[in-house]
């Protein structure tokens, strides 16, 4: 063993390495698992007990010039930049790979650009809301299905995570005089199962105008320009008669299919529309709930979830992708600024 000692030792001391390789390759065949000072340690195990003091203390310093050689092997070898070139620019700035926005955060901003176009402007609530902004002041009945377990998560009897923006809303009109104009994007929640076309979070724009003679012309003519603007000129769109506890008239809005432009397919199911927001004119009792003067204003307000006009704009048939944060489904927007 002592003849082994002094040859590896020769052998260490008179290596050069002119790669990060074959430095590496050096490293392996002394240190690694199967490396022969390795081995030597493993066959210090059967040296006689009155020789193991010397022969441990040769073995460590075996050990210690080895691992001394690589580092010092190490700093050489990278200092050499032996990948460079001859005539590459060093100074050149590093080609950098070109991210995205999240296609949720890029439908939200295009909502928010057509809106604000025509003078709406964004407000922002709290995503915790108590029972008053969130129900009570929007017309829902103590009975209303709204209110019951299987569809808000509560906190307490009267605190819950907001289970739409028109929340915000409500906040707007008891902070503010007509006219208003304003849309209320952010995020909602409701206590259902998540599927492809359902989850227990989503994103929501909702929009409301109070003014003096505003009327159901006015929301039409908005929705239209808004259509027109978010899937094309070609688009049509049809108000089907719903009902809302806060307005009165209601309606949902469909758009002509923008995937066979409304000539029917298995996206409409045939039927050439898609439906993709709920509107109406603003209820009088929600507007006094408001402290706003039912016989002096009129309003109409809407509400569309984000995710829907995503699905529909880029063709997305599952509405879990958008919170699975796959890079391959991300990567797909890297184009989209």
């Amino acid at each position: 063993m002592k003849e082994r000692i002094e040859s590896l030792s020769k052998e260490i001391e008179v290596f050069t390495a002119e790669s990060a390789e074959q430095l590496e390759n050096f490293r392996i065949k002394m240190l690694g698992k199967k490396g022969l000072v390795t081995q030597l340690f493993e066959e210090f195990k059967n040296v006689s007990p009155e020789l193991k003091r010397e022969f441990g203390q040769v073995l460590n310093v075996l050990k210690n010039a080895t691992q001394n050689k690589i580092n010092e092997l190490k700093e050489a070898v990278s200092g050499n930049n032996s990948d460079l070139q001859v005539g590459t620019d060093v100074t050149r700035p590093m080609p950098l790979s070109l991210g995205s926005r999240h296609p949720l955060s890029l439908v939200r901003n295009e909502i928010i650009s057509i809106f604000s176009r025509i003078g709406f402007v964004v407000s922002e609530g709290p995503e915790i809301e108590d029972d008053w902004h969130n129900f009570s002041a929007l017309n829902f009945p103590e009975e209303h299905p709204a209110r019951d377990m299987q569809d808000t998560f509560f906190i307490d009897k009267q605190i819950a995570l907001r289970t739409h923006t028109s929340s915000v809303q409500v906040r707007v009109m008891e902070n503010s005089k007509p006219p208003i104009r304003t849309i209320s994007p952010g995020r909602v929640y409701r206590n259902e199962a998540i599927s492809a076309r359902a989850h227990c979070q989503f994103h929501q724009v909702e929009g409301l105008y109070i003014d003096s003679q505003v009327s159901f012309a006015d929301l039409k003519q908005t929705l239209l320009y808004f259509a027109k603007e978010m899937f094309g000129d070609k688009t049509q769109i049809r108000l089907r008669p719903s009902y809302f506890p806060f307005t009165e008239p209601s309606a949902e809005m469909d758009i002509s299919c923008p995937f066979c432009e409304g000539k029917g397919c298995s996206i409409c199911k045939g039927a050439g529309w898609v439906e993709i927001l709920g509107c109406g004119m603003v209820d009088p009792n929600v507007l006094n709930n408001c402290k706003i003067d039912a016989t002096k204003y009129s309003g109409f307000a809407f509400g569309m979830g984000i995710e829907r006009i995503t699905m529909l704009k880029y063709k997305i048939n599952d509405l879990r992708l958008f919170f699975e944060n796959d890079i391959r489904f991300l990567q797909q927007f890297k184009s989209v600024v």
